[in-house]
């Protein structure tokens, strides 16, 4: 049996880890000296009251390789295939987590640690087609193919509410996340070769979301395509959106997703983005 683990710097639809059977490593969210592991003593509500609550903003840090190991020997069995799944090695220590437990725990398990080179709900969906993949009998090759596809082929674009979170997180410049709050500009980023990379600043909520949406048609035109929506403590703005992806889109599949406790704690509530990819 195949074992998929993400962790949860990555994002799944709702249902998607009972039906597709995905292990979750928590991240550890870290605020006012206390660790708190994202979804087990830390859920969403929990997170965003304790940032209205709070002058401090929580940080976040990579399971440590002790984790992984007591993780990946709860969830299986000796002998068994382990594909792990996980953020970006250029944003997060957690890539290098993982090899050192699937180095440690080479004689128990076939650990095979993936870089998705991205994160949200980018991990998510390679979970799902993994687990799909491997439920029709496709070989292990077979499935890494797939995800390198989808790793090469993936758009993640999203815009931010505020820079409050990017600039306290180190993840944007003090002053021009400053000058950015001062003349209330919305700024595009994009993950491109698993980094974050400031784009186009728009000057409103509204103009942001288009061109969210102006980027999806440039980059697949009619391609047939498959789509996530990722919203932050803004479920109505992100169906919204999900609908004009459907609408504007030649869409095979497309979900709505909330972003991960690890990636808002730097991004900020209100953030919304649009991961999307080839069918083929």
């Amino acid at each position: 049996m195949l074992r998929i683990v993400m962790d949860t710097a990555g994002d799944l639809s709702e249902g998607w880890q009972k039906e597709y059977q995905i292990d979750l490593i928590p991240i550890n969210i870290i605020h006012e000296g206390k660790t708190y592991l994202q979804g087990i003593d830390l859920g969403y509500e929990d997170f965003y009251k304790l940032v209205e609550n709070s002058s401090t903003l929580p940080s976040t840090s990579q399971p440590t390789p002790y984790q992984f190991v007591e993780f990946y020997r709860k969830i299986a069995k000796p002998g068994e295939t382990i594909l792990s799944i996980h953020v970006t090695e250029k944003l997060s220590g957690t890539m290098a987590s993982a090899n050192q437990a699937a180095e440690e725990l080479k004689s128990e398990f076939h650990i095979i640690p993936f870089d998705s080179a991205s994160g949200t709900i980018s991990m998510g969906v390679m979970a799902k087609e993994a687990q799909e993949l491997d439920r029709t009998g496709k070989s292990l090759d077979e499935i890494i193919k797939r995800l390198e596809f989808i790793r090469s082929n993936t758009m993640l674009v999203f815009t931010l509410d505020t820079l409050k979170f990017a600039s306290m997180s180190g993840r944007v410049k003090h002053l021009q996340a400053s000058l950015a709050s001062l003349l209330k500009v919305k700024p595009i980023i994009e993950l491109k070769d698993g980094l974050v990379v400031m784009g186009e600043k728009v000057r409103s909520r509204a103009k942001s979301i288009d061109t969210l949406l102006e980027k999806m048609k440039q980059k697949f035109g009619n391609q047939r395509i498959k789509a996530a929506v990722i919203h932050a403590h803004d479920k109505e703005a992100g169906l919204e959106v999900l609908h004009r992806v459907i609408s504007q889109n030649n869409c095979a599949e497309a979900v709505l997703a909330e972003l991960s406790i690890s990636l808002a704690a730097n991004f900020g509530p209100g953030t919304l983005g649009i991961v999307a990819y080839p069918v083929e």
